[in-house]
């Protein structure tokens, strides 16, 4: 990706947090209060696999659902959720660094830092296609660092 393509990136993504609401340090849920898109938290962790969960392994925390692929993994959630939820409650990670936004996020688009999950956008935006795991991966330290502070700040 040249210089030029970064900026055009990050400029982008700008557009997206300054649309975003704030979700009050609530995670990001769908229409039914069910989390990262139905994904299995645990899989991404046994697989490095975004894989789809069903609503006959689903478990409920704080309010919110989780889906899982099998009893095995709801059972591995339950036991440990703390050690599977995705940072800034499934929101845009980059989102969270630059400016407070609680962008959503795409849960096919993850990594892990730390051992801990991170989700980003990655879809159009005003016809433009952004994935915010790119100018992440060009600032991490520092953004983290930034998203840390400011997600501390939502759930206060």
């Amino acid at each position: 990706m040249s210089i030029k393509q970064c900026f055009t990136l990050v400029a982008l993504c700008w557009m997206v947090v300054a649309d975003a609401g704030l979700a009050g340090g609530k995670p990001h849920v769908n229409a039914d209060n069910v989390a990262v898109g139905g994904h299995d938290l645990v899989a991404y962790f046994s697989q490095n696999a975004a894989v789809r969960g069903s609503q006959n392994f689903e478990a409920t925390i704080a309010g919110v659902k989780y889906w899982f692929a099998s009893a095995d993994n709801q059972k591995k959630f339950e036991s440990n959720p703390a050690g599977f939820l995705p940072q800034y409650g499934g929101w845009c990670a980059f989102a969270m660094g630059m400016n407070k936004g609680t962008v959503p996020s795409d849960p096919k688009t993850f990594k892990f830092y730390n051992g801990k999950l991170y989700l980003f956008f990655n879809d159009y935006y005003q016809g433009t296609p952004v994935n915010t795991i790119v100018p992440w991966n060009a600032a991490e330290a520092s953004l983290k660092a930034k998203a840390d502070v400011n997600w501390s700040k939502m759930k206060s």
